[in-house]
């Protein structure tokens, strides 16, 4: 996610702190929405690392992966079940890359638990 400079992100995971995802779930920040359900909301990255590249969240907030507890296991399954049926969408029979960056040294800058789902091209290994 590439939103550093352009919105404050919240610097760790602290669930008491807004994230720009929460701003976005509660309308308090534009989004181009693609997907929205009782339990999650899809949207277009504003800096997008390939043609496609839309970001699946969970409406209520989780921080990080290590956080989840038993009870999200539903959640978790149906973030990618939209993510695949966002692909299919998106017209990415050819292959895609569903990514979920965890801490500061994996990549995450919204504690937020998301999903990449990034595709539209080819795409290259190790993508770190």
């Amino acid at each position: 996610m590439h939103l550093d400079g352009f919105f404050a992100p919240c610097h760790g995971p602290d669930v008491a702190t807004k994230t720009i995802f929460g701003k976005i779930i509660d309308r308090e920040i534009p989004a181009d929405i693609v997907f929205e359900d009782e339990q999650c909301l899809a949207f277009r990255d504003i800096h997008p690392a390939a043609p496609t590249h839309i970001l699946v969240i969970p409406k209520r907030p989780i921080p990080m992966v290590e956080q989840l507890t038993p009870a999200d296991e539903g959640l978790v399954g149906h973030l990618f079940y939209v993510a695949a049926q966002l692909a299919k969408k998106e017209g990415l029979a050819d292959g895609y890359r569903l990514v979920v960056n965890n801490g500061a040294e994996g990549g995450q800058t919204v504690f937020h638990l998301h999903v990449h789902l990034l595709g539209g091209r080819s795409l290259s290994w190790p993508p770190g």
